[in-house]
């Protein structure tokens, strides 16, 4: 696991869906509204969004001409080699590396010997489904 990776987007090419970084936190965006240019200023773009990991809500007003950080997510699977109470012990199937993660609460029924499909950015990872 390196680096988290990120590039540089305009915000007027996002779109609700896509990811983005608000605070260090990847979120995905939920609304994009798009606001006119005023008489001495730019359009806006006015984006709210949830963070992947958290779930927490989070909000970006900024002109649609700048640029802004996209996260590079990491999308895999791996198989779930231990399951404990409150902690599942997953190997991505590719790279072989083990990590933990707390047990998801959004994906319910997670046993070992499972494969599960997820994302990674950095340290952080969320389960998305079980296979």
């Amino acid at each position: 696991m390196g680096e988290p990776e990120i590039k540089f987007v305009k915000v007027g090419q996002l779109k609700e869906g896509s990811y983005v970084l608000i605070d260090g936190c990847v979120c995905q965006i939920r609304s994009f509204e798009k606001s006119k240019p005023g008489k001495h200023g730019a359009a806006k773009a006015r984006i709210t969004a949830f963070d992947i990991f958290t779930d927490q809500k989070k909000n970006l007003l900024k002109p649609t001409s700048e640029d802004h950080e996209v996260p590079i997510i990491d999308r895999g699977n791996a198989q779930v080699i231990a399951a404990a109470k409150e902690l599942l012990h997953l190997m991505d199937t590719t790279s072989y590396e083990t990590f933990e993660i707390p047990v998801p609460k959004d994906v319910p029924g997670i046993k070992q010997g499972d494969e599960v499909e997820f994302l990674r950015y950095g340290q952080n990872v969320r389960v998305l489904r079980k296979k």
